[in-house]
């Protein structure tokens, strides 16, 4: 039975996206304030994560191997570095956070038995990549705050706190919501890039976070005055609006989560046919 152990490290640099075989306005559409002369920095965090079998000594990976490998073949070098000059590839392929995280995966595989590689560009943009050519997966977290009654139409207000509890009561309450948006696609082999970050925090912005925050979800949106607003059915409609305007601009809806509060987050699977009941989602994934 495998395990998988994860390992955190952390390195700062700078990099600019700028292709020289352009102009400066093309750049500029392409590229934003990430174009402009000479740069700009992250602190970036990085997770590796190595699976294995345990070794007699209880153990997938020694912990000091790995931090010595990590050091080694990629924080030392990437730390305080300019990105676009530390690394052959990204003359090739500019350094964005998913053509990082891949590359990483390069240097590092010779040496460990790695299944994920996760890099945080900042708390609400970060990078998956998994070893499968050039497919990453790259999340843009957001949030909105709503309010919300959980409750059906046809039963009382004693038979909906059965089902509810508190959440029943009919004035309702708040959730600051947390959202993370999880795309897929094929890295760009020239502007690293898996889809355009610009289009994909404008169709969050404008399918789910004007829409919903400072609502109240039962009132305000159509669509849950005949479906209650549980995080899950909530997940799953985020999950319906989303998937064919991401596709238009090339990527693939792979992952909706999102968290109600510390204690309750909803996560649905997009890439899969997404099945829903009257009042459940079987795709989702309830923590509370």
């Amino acid at each position: 039975m495998d395990c998988i152990i994860n390992r955190r490290a952390q390195f700062s640099a700078s990099h600019r996206y700028w292709l020289p075989e352009v102009d400066d306005a093309e750049n500029q559409r392409l590229f934003g304030a990430g174009s402009r002369f000479p740069g700009h920095g992250h602190n970036y965090i990085l997770y590796v994560s190595i699976a294995g079998l345990l070794d007699q000594y209880g153990m997938v990976e020694n912990l000091s191997y790995v931090k010595q490998v990590i050091k080694k073949e990629i924080t030392s070098q990437l730390d305080y570095a300019y990105l676009n000059d530390v690394w052959p590839e990204f003359s090739e392929t500019l350094p964005s956070t998913e053509n990082i995280a891949r590359v990483i995966w390069q240097r590092l595989a010779p040496h460990l038995p790695i299944v994920n590689i996760q890099l945080f560009e900042h708390p609400e943009l970060w990078a998956d990549y998994q070893g499968n050519n050039m497919e990453a997966f790259l999340t843009v977290k957001t949030h909105f705050s709503a309010a919300h009654r959980l409750a059906l139409s046809e039963l009382s207000l004693e038979e909906n706190t059965e089902i509810y509890g508190k959440c029943a009561r009919t004035n309702g309450h708040g959730h600051n919501y947390h959202l993370e948006v999880t795309v897929a696609g094929e890295i760009d082999a020239r502007t690293g890039m898996i889809v355009d970050l610009g289009e994909l925090q404008k169709i969050i912005d404008e399918y789910v976070v004007e829409p919903f925050d400072h609502t109240f979800l039962n009132k305000d949106v159509p669509y849950f005055a005949q479906t209650v607003p549980t995080a899950e059915n909530i997940a799953f409609y985020i999950a319906q609006l989303l998937q064919e305007p991401i596709r238009k601009i090339g990527a693939e809806l792979d992952k909706i989560k999102l968290i109600e509060s510390p204690n309750n987050s909803c996560e649905i699977s997009c890439r899969k046919p997404m099945v829903q009941t009257n009042q459940t989602v079987k795709e989702a994934v309830l923590s509370r």
